[in-house]
C-alpha cells in the first residue's frame, strides 16, 4: 500500500522499563497523561505499511520505546502484536531542545508566582516555541519512516521530554 491511510493511529504504547527504567510518583503521573494524551487522539502510520485486510479503514499499531545505547528505538507492532518496524533515532537532536525546554518551564513555573500576566505569556510564547521546535525535529527525523501529523508530534515530544525528566 503506497497510499497513506486516512485513519491510521497508535492504539497503545508501551515504555520498556529494563532500559528506560521507572521514576517517582510525579514522573510516572506524567508519563501516564503523556501516554494518554498520545492515545486519545493521533495520527501514526509506518510508511508503506499495510495492515490487515484490504477493506480495513482504520489501522491500529502498538509503540514499544526503549533506549539502545542512548538512543530511542521505536518498536511497532499491529494490534496483533505483529511486528511492523523498528526505528532508532538519536537523541542528540533533541537533547539542546530538551535541556532549553526544562529552563524556559521552571522559568514559567516561577513566573506564575510573581510576574505579571504580559511576562507570563511572554515566557509562555516562548515556551510554546521550544515546544514547536521539538515537534519539528521529531517530523525530521522520522520523515521517510513514520507519517505523523504536528499534533501528534507535540504529543510524542511531551514524552520524550518526561522520558528525561528526572523529577
Amino acid at each position: 500500500m503506497s497510499e497513506q491511510p486516512e485513519q491510521s493511529c497508535l492504539i497503545d504504547i508501551v515504555l520498556d522499563e529494563r532500559t528506560i527504567g521507572r521514576g517517582n510518583a510525579d514522573i510516572e503521573h506524567e508519563r501516564a497523561v503523556a501516554i494518554f494524551d498520545l492515545i486519545e487522539e493521533n495520527y501514526f502510520w509506518p510508511i508503506g505499511h499495510k495492515a490487515g485486510q484490504d477493506d480495513k479503514d482504520r489501522f491500529e499499531y502498538k509503540l514499544n520505546l526503549s533506549l539502545i545505547e542512548q538512543r530511542l528505538a521505536f518498536e511497532i507492532s499491529d494490534e496483533a502484536g505483529k511486528a511492523v518496524a523498528t526505528h532508532i533515532l538519536s537523541l542528540t537532536p533533541f537533547r539542546r531542545i530538551v535541556k532549553d525546554y526544562f529552563q524556559i518551564c521552571e522559568s514559567y513555573y516561577d513566573a506564575i508566582r510573581s510576574s505579571t500576566p504580559s511576562q507570563i505569556e511572554a515566557i509562555d510564547m516562548a515556551r510554546r516555541g521550544l515546544h514547536n521546535e521539538g515537534s519539528e525535529t521529531l517530523q525530521e527525523r522520522l520523515d521517510g519512516k513514520v507519517k505523523i501529523d504536528f499534533q501528534t508530534a507535540r504529543r510524542l515530544f511531551t514524552l520524550i521530554c518526561v522520558l528525561h525528566w528526572r523529577g
